[in-house]
Formats: C-alpha cells, structure tokens, sequence
C-alpha cells in the first residue's frame, strides 16, 4: 500500500459549519494577538481452481525458470518467530482456513446500504474445540454451522458471542468438532459504510450522463469498493484476518444488471439474480493468499485497456484501468506505465506475472493513496488519473511511482507476505525502493534517484531524528495497532536502507538474492531473515549481520569527521534532532559504508565501512578534497568541521546532485541539533545561488522554509529570513522566466514553478505583481488561459497570500466547480496561505464542512501549519471545535492520526507543546496517540533550535546585509 497517510472517510448526518461571510475590513494576523501557545491457466505461477490447498500441486515451469510450489508455507522454521507467537494476540489455533466462498446479495443501494452474505469456509481442525472464533466488525452473524466436505450438516452454533473490543465474534457448539476437514457455514449482514474501510461506498458527480441504475442519493452518484488492509476485511465478512493465516477465495456478488462488477480474478459466470433486473457475478478462484489482499468494486465503470508485450503461457496478459465512466481518456498514462511495469517486474523478479490479469481502479474516495490488492490495486483518483492539458505534469511523477510501488506488491508482498505485522516494512519498504527503481528505468530524464534522496531519504532523517520514533521492524502485539506504522519509518527508511545495501552489493547481486526470496517463499509468509539469507547466499556475504541494527534498532548515526594530516578520524554516534542522546539512547553500533571519494578526479576508494565506534582513515585529510557517503548512499548524516563544510561549499561542480541534497540536508539538521550551526547553513545556502538543478533547489527551499518556519516569532529574524530567500532564488526565477516552451524538460518545467513560487512567497515585488496580474486575468475571466496548468498551485498561493477576501472566493470557487483531477487539492492547499484571521476561520468551517472530501482534509492541516502567520489559529479552532472535529474524522482511523500529526508538529514553543499536551490529556486518543508522541517531540525540537540560535541567526543575517 502506498500513502496510508493521505485521507479517510465522509461522515453522514453531520452538520456544515457555514462560511463566516463579513463585510468588514479584513485585519492581517500579524496585527492580531497571539496566544502564547473463466477459469485459471494452468501454469506455474497460479494456484489452480481447487477449493482446497489440500489438493494444490506442484506444476512444472514452461520456461527453464524453476517451478514455484503452491503449498502454503505458512510457518517459518526460525525460532525468532516462535518466540514472537508468543507475543501476539492472535486467534486461536485449533481451526485454520483452507478456502472461502463468500456469496453476497440484497445489496441496499441507498438508505440503509445494508447487504446480505453467506461464507463456507472450508477449514482444518488441529486440535480439540468447541468454538471457532474468527474476526468481525460491524458484522451481524444470524446463523453458523458445522458442515462435512460433502455439505451434510453436523452441528449448529448454540451460541454467538461478540467482543467489539478485539474485533472477534465467537462460534459456540455443544460438541467438539469432528478433528478433520469441515465448512463453517455463516450468514451474515454488513453495511456498505462511508468510512473508506471495509466494503464501502464512495459518492461522486458523474461526468457523464450515468446508467440508470447506478446509485443515486441527492446530487451524488456511488461507486462501491473494498479496503481491507490492515485489518478490515472483518468489517465486510466473518474471516480469520491474520496475514500468514492464507486461504484460496471464490467470490461472487449479485448486482444491477447495468453495473460492472469487477475482483482479484477473471469473471467465470454471470446468472440472473433473484429479481430481473439483477444478475450474479462470479469470479475464478484466487491463489492462496492472504484475507487483506481480497478485493471487488462495482459501478458505472469504464476502462482503458493495454495488453502486456511479454509473452506469459504464450499469451499477453490485458491490463486495464477502471473508471466511472466519463473518466477512462485520463487513465491513458496510468496505462502506460502499468503493462510495462508488469513486463518488467516479470523479468526483475524472475518469476512470471502471478495472475491471469492486471486491473487498476480508480476510487473516488479514498483514505490513503493506492492499495495492492492482487489482481484488483485501487488508487486514489489523484494517483491514477491524468488529463492531459489540464494536470499538473507533477502529477505523472507521482502516477508512475504509485503504479510502479502498487504493481511491486503483487510480487513482494502478496505472492509472499510478510509473517505478521512487525514485518510490515518488508512489503513496504521494499515496494518503495522498487517502484523508485522501475520510474528510473522507464523514466531516466527525470533523475529519479536524486528525488528519491530529496524526498524520501530527508523525510525519513527527519522522523528518524525524533525520540519518538521506531525501530523498522517493529514489535506488533495487537493487529489493531498496525495503522500507526504505515509511516515514513516502514516506507522510506525501509526503502533508505535497501538502497543502501543495494548499493553496497550491487544492484544485480541484489536482485538476484531478491528473486531467490521469493521463489523460495512463493504463496507463503516469510521473515526479513528469510530475505537476509537469500541476500547472503545471492552475494556470498553476512548480510545479517551488518543489517540487523538498521532493522531492529531505533534511530540512525551521524558520523563526525575530524581532519589532521593526511588522515581523518572518523566517529559515530546516533543522532537525535534534540542533539543529546543519552548513554542508554546510544549504545548501537551501526555498520556504515563510508562511500569515500577523494582527490581532483574526486576518485571513489576502495569500499570501506566503519564497524565500530571510531576509526581512523589514512591517506584524505585536512590538506586534501574528500567526500564521505558518495551520492548519499547511507543512511546516515555526517558532520564535517566547518572548515571542511565550507570547502565543500566552494567545490560545488565537483559534486553529484545527490551529493548537494546530502550535504544541505546534513548542514540543515546539525543546525538543528546544535552539533552545527545555523550560520554555517546559511554561509554554505549563499553559495547555491547558480544552482540549475530542480532537485537540489528542492532541498534548498525546503531547508529555508524550516528556517523561517521556526524563527518566524521573531519579526526581525523573520524579516531578515524573508530578504535571506529572496536574494538567493530570485536571480534564479528571473533567468527561468515565467514562460513554458513545448519540449521543456520534466525537471525544467518543475525548477519554474518551484522558483517563481519561492521568490514570490518571499516578497519578490516583480513576482508578485505578475502573479496578481495572471490571476486576475484569470478570475475575471478575460483569459483564462494566463494561469498556466502547471503554475496554478504558484499563482493561486501567490494571489491568496498577497490578496484579501476577492482572492480567497476566487480561489475557493474554483475549487467547488473545477473538474480537473488535481484541481482541488491545489485549490485546497492554496486557499491555507490567507494571512486573516477571519478567512482562516473560514476556510476551516469550510475544510470540515461535506464540500470537502475527508480524504483531502489533511491538506487543510498541512497548509496552515506552514503559514506560520496562522498556524495558532489552527490550534485554536481545534480546541474550540472539538467535538465537531472529532465526529467529522472519527470514522477512519488513518486520516484522524494523519490530520493530528500534520496539523500540529510546526509548532515553536513550548506554550503551545504544553497546552496541546494538557487539552489530549483526558481524552481518548488510541487511534492518534503515537501522533501525539510525535508532535510534542517535534514541537520540543524546534522550540530548543529557536531558543539556542535565534541569536546567532540575527546576527549572522545582520552582518550580511540581510536584517
């Protein structure tokens, strides 16, 4: 899955906070007071159509490839996961799935959204019992019982038991089960929810004219869906929802005859339904696999379709992408990159394709950011969609990539899932350094590692960085706490590390031990000692080893450099954004791959890695030219003294591109900590003025915006940061120019728009009055061409900051009526940088009310927690609105931690971290108290940073002409 931080679900029944219209003049808030606070092909990569893994079979490859077992390897022979059974709440074991048939009908298509279903789950008895107890959620059990292999009826349950608490309903008979094969058969009621979890249904406007009997509720149509990662499959069906716990599935669902139903497989029949205007869809059995993976969707779809150019059983395999209809030209691009993606994962992997064919969906509301459900990977239409002319080309950088992480699930992940939920980063971590691999191969110009390193690798420091963070394997005794760790720990430190090992191995070697894993473990669960022993054979290597801190420690080193005469002493410690680990936070000794390159031709050394806590290199030093952690292939800072750090500044040419980002990033954070400093950040940012690379420039402008985030209390400083931003991209965004030319380059087109809006949210006069200029040409309607596509979240930004109220409806209007697919979002995040109080108000009724998907809430948050003018107001509405807020994200766990965690982390003052602290003190807050953890420790971190160096920035800014 990708994004699980992106968004949730649309709460019925709750009110619309109305707009705060007024016709007084609006005040800034800088004048305002602040608080101080058909059937599968036989071939070797499919489970056949059997409903039993009993009978699954060894089938021979048709190529010289190795042939794949389909026994379930559903327990891993390490000791490290028996003791780990120890410490999960699981089910019990006495009664294990084999196979589901799960049969759905009388679907209420409006009012209650209520269903019916049925599920036969052929099963194993291992051990003597009176129950079965399998998971649910909002799931009403009206009958359950025992049956033979042949469907004869053994036993019916005396007694139905709930606990909401742990998700699980209780089967009680009067006998033991016979200790054998048998079906417990279940009927069941469900709803169709809002809460973007389970099986749910998503309102949209149709673009076209719908079939007649598409759901209709007011002016929305519905599209059905599922999401069942991580632990919502219980929320459509009585299962036993455990990832190693695999079983095959059948499916069938009984719909409008006019609605497209669609699931992991191929459909195998349609038959009328019990009315005449209804018919049943089923589908081909699915291979074994785990209940998270099991999905299906019905609607008023249409579909592109491609066909894979690579021959699988001597066929292509077709690759579609769903939408609602109206919407099937902007999958074009998706398109694309999926047939192509399949090909080469196919090749990568060595291991076929898994399934006879590759469906994407386009989900209208959508918590998080795609989902890889096997056969049937659901996006968020921003993930997906692309309407050429009118997207941002932004948006195709980040449709190849989630396609890409998406389809390297399919492989890593569902044909081998990871144990338990500990292990998480093994499908996430891997997918993301995978999906960033197949963008590079497909995609070259777009320099794809270095963005990997600006974004992925500095998120990660950053949340790394935090005493509140995790190891990244981290201990899971209950499922329900998995949502948490779908962060930036799991996703991009994970996927950090894997480079960094890639690197040290050789991506070829790498791939190889890679494939290994996964023929070894194909239709089964697996560790990540499963994968390090694969790696160790793939390279002759312990990779064990040398990995296992970077997986099961928290925290990562920063490697401090002292020069002498030709030698340099090297030294590592972890490192803590607060810069003061304490002896019981520093006890880890990571292996670190130094990556050294040295001397004029900047020669890379034989590789060498630090082993223990300090070393000694000969031969580079204080009278020499030397780079530690080439292209910022570790994972890890390093701190050069600031003589070093300013020789560096001043050889600028003779570094990579990731080599810039690595060094603005390490300069940015040890300022932070206070093991550098932020004059010596801002000497070495003066030097980056010529710089032409987008991506470094995106390291450059975010570093800055840290600086003025933090420091922003202080007008002087502020003021002094705001000149400060302004020299140093405007040079940049005058030669760049305002005007696109037809074979401009992807990074090209992005360096404009990241420059013209840097220099113009830093008062470049010149910027903004042109900015003022094409929006009005635009919101008047006199041209409406003069807001370029990929310039409107600049403009928009531009005009809301620098305008008033006429700037503010403008923008809002264009987000109610806009039918571009980004269009929102960049209206949203846009309508965030009014500097009045009153709009800010405003535009949060207006954030909470139903005009506002609950998937988008979040970028309310995070854009208003980077206006450091309004931030506090923010915090303000929160704690007077409360209640509604609650009620309004309650319904998914994901986007109520996501909005908490992004809302509030900008913060510099202690004030406010104590009074967040006090308001979340009695209240219930498990689904976002790791969120709480990392807001007070991100608070805290910046408060320190402004304390400690608020002083020297002034003085610096000073004495450079600045403040």
């Amino acid at each position: 899955m990708w994004g699980r931080r992106i968004a949730s679900t649309r709460c019925a029944g709750l009110r619309c906070c109305p707009a705060r219209v007024s016709s007084r003049p609006l005040r800034p808030v800088s004048s305002l007071s602040r608080p101080s606070p058909s059937s599968l092909p036989s071939k070797p990569h499919l489970a056949p159509p059997s409903r039993s893994p009993l009978y699954l079979r060894t089938l021979s490859a048709c190529s010289a490839k190795p042939a794949i077992s389909f026994t379930p390897k559903r327990h891993c022979s390490s000791e490290f996961r028996v003791m780990a059974l120890q410490d999960r709440e699981i089910l019990p074991s006495e009664v294990k799935p084999l196979h589901y048939g799960i049969s759905l009908f009388d679907l209420q298509l409006g009012g209650s959204w209520s269903y019916k279903g049925i599920v036969k789950i052929s099963s194993k008895v291992n051990g003597p019992t009176k129950q079965v107890v399998l998971n649910a959620k909002e799931i009403e059990v009206q009958h359950a019982e025992i049956l033979g292999t042949d469907g004869a009826e053994l036993t019916k349950a005396s007694d139905i038991t709930y606990d909401k608490k742990s998700e699980r309903v209780t089967l009680k008979f009067l006998d033991d089960l016979p200790q054998s094969d048998i079906v417990v058969s279940i009927s069941f009621t469900g709803t169709m929810n809002n809460s973007m979890a389970g099986f749910y249904r998503s309102k949209y406007k149709s673009a076209v004219e719908a079939s007649p009997d598409t759901p209709k509720e007011g002016d929305f149509h519905y599209m059905l869906s599922t999401q069942f990662e991580s632990c919502d499959a219980r929320r459509a069906f009585p299962c036993f929802d455990e990832p190693n716990l695999k079983a095959t599935f059948d499916f069938e669902i009984e719909v409008p005859k006019g609605q497209t139903a669609i699931s992991n497989m191929p459909v195998k029949s349609e038959r009328s339904g019990s009315k005449p205007e209804l018919k049943v869809v089923s589908f081909d059995t699915t291979p074994v696999m785990s209940t998270y993976l099991l999905a299906w969707a019905v609607g008023d779809f249409d579909y592109v379709e491609a066909f894979t150019e690579r021959k699988y059983q001597g066929k292509s395999i077709p690759v579609r992408v769903y939408t609602t209809k109206g919407l099937k030209e902007q999958a074009r691009f998706a398109l694309e990159c999926a047939h192509k993606t399949v090909d080469y994962f196919s090749e990568v992997f060595e291991i076929e394709y898994p399934l006879p064919k590759a469906d994407l969906l386009a989900v209208h509301e959508f918590a998080m950011g795609a989902m890889e459900n096997w056969g049937l990977v659901t996006y968020r239409t921003t993930a997906v969609l692309f309407d050429e002319g009118k997207s941002d080309t932004r948006y195709k950088n980040r449709i190849a990539y989630v396609v890409a992480h998406e389809l390297a699930h399919q492989w890593f992940g569902n044909l081998v899932t990871m144990d338990w939920w500990d292990e998480l980063w093994l499908n996430e971590g891997f997918a993301t350094w995978v999906g960033w691999l197949a963008v590079d191969h497909f995609y070259p110009e777009w320099n794809i590692w270095s963005q990997f390193v600006a974004e992925g690798v500095q998120q990660a420091f950053q949340l790394d960085s935090l005493r509140a963070s995790h190891p990244i394997q981290v201990p899971v005794k209950n499922a329900l706490e998995v949502d948490q760790i779908f962060d930036h720990i799991s996703y991009l430190k994970g996927s950090s590390v894997i480079r960094m090992l890639s690197t040290h191995l050789g991506r070829e070697t790498f791939l190889k031990g890679v494939a290994q894993y996964l023929k070894a473990h194909a239709y089964g669960n697996a560790t990540t000692n499963d994968l390090w022993s694969a790696l160790s054979e793939a390279s002759k290597q312990d990779v064990n080893s040398f990995m296992d801190p970077w997986i099961r420690k928290i925290g990562f080193p920063v490697v401090t450099v002292a020069e002498e005469t030709g030698k340099v002493n090297v030294r590592q410690n972890r490192f803590l954004s607060t810069g003061d680990p304490k002896p019981e936070e520093d006890q880890t000794t990571w292996w670190i791959p130094l990556g050294i390159k040295s001397g004029t031709e900047l020669v890379a050394q034989e590789p060498r890695a630090l082993v223990s806590r300090a070393d000694t290199i000969e031969g580079i030093g204080e009278d020499s030219f030397y780079k530690i952690n080439k292209d910022l292939s570790g994972f890890y800072r390093t701190n050069y003294p600031a003589s070093r750090l300013e020789k560096l500044g001043q050889s600028l040419d003779s570094l990579s591109t990731e080599d810039k980002i690595g060094l603005i990033g390490d300069a940015a954070a040890l300022a932070v900590s206070g093991e550098g400093s932020t004059a010596a950040l801002l000497s070495l940012l003066e030097g980056f003025k010529d710089e032409k690379n987008y991506l470094v420039w995106s390291q450059i402008s975010s570093s800055v915006g840290n600086l003025r985030s933090v420091f922003s209390q202080n007008e002087t400083v502020a003021q002094g940061l705001k000149n400060f931003a302004r020299a140093l991209s405007s040079p940049a965004a005058d030669k760049i120019g305002w005007e696109f030319k037809a074979d401009e380059d992807y990074l090209t087109v992005q360096l404009r728009k990241l420059l013209i809006s840097m220099s113009g949210l830093a008062g470049n006069e010149s910027i903004v009055a042109e900015a003022k200029r094409r929006f009005d040409l635009w919101a008047t309607g006199k041209d409406k061409g003069a807001v370029h596509t990929n310039l409107r979240s600049t403009i928009f930004s531009i005009a809301v900051s620098e305008g008033t109220r006429s700037e503010f409806d403008a923008v809002k209007d264009e987000y109610l009526k806009t039918d571009s697919v980004d269009g929102k979002e960049i209206c949203l995040s846009a309508l965030g940088r009014t500097k009045y109080a009153e709009l800010v108000n405003e535009y949060l009724d207006f954030v909470f009310s139903d005009k506002v998907a609950i998937q988008d809430v979040h970028n309310g948050a995070v854009s208003l927690a980077a206006n450091s003018k309004v931030r506090h107001l923010l915090w303000e509405y929160l704690k007077n609105n409360w209640k509604f807020v609650e009620a309004r994200l309650s319904a998914n766990n994901v986007v109520f931690e996501r909005f908490v965690r992004m809302g509030l982390s900008k913060f510099a003052d202690h004030g406010i971290e104590g009074d967040i602290a006090s308001f979340f003190q009695n209240k219930d807050t498990g689904v976002y108290d790791r969120a709480l953890v990392i807001v007070a420790d991100s608070i805290r971190t910046n408060a320190n940073y402004k304390e400690r160096d608020e002083k020297q920035a002034l003085e610096w800014l000073q004495a450079h002409g600045y403040a």
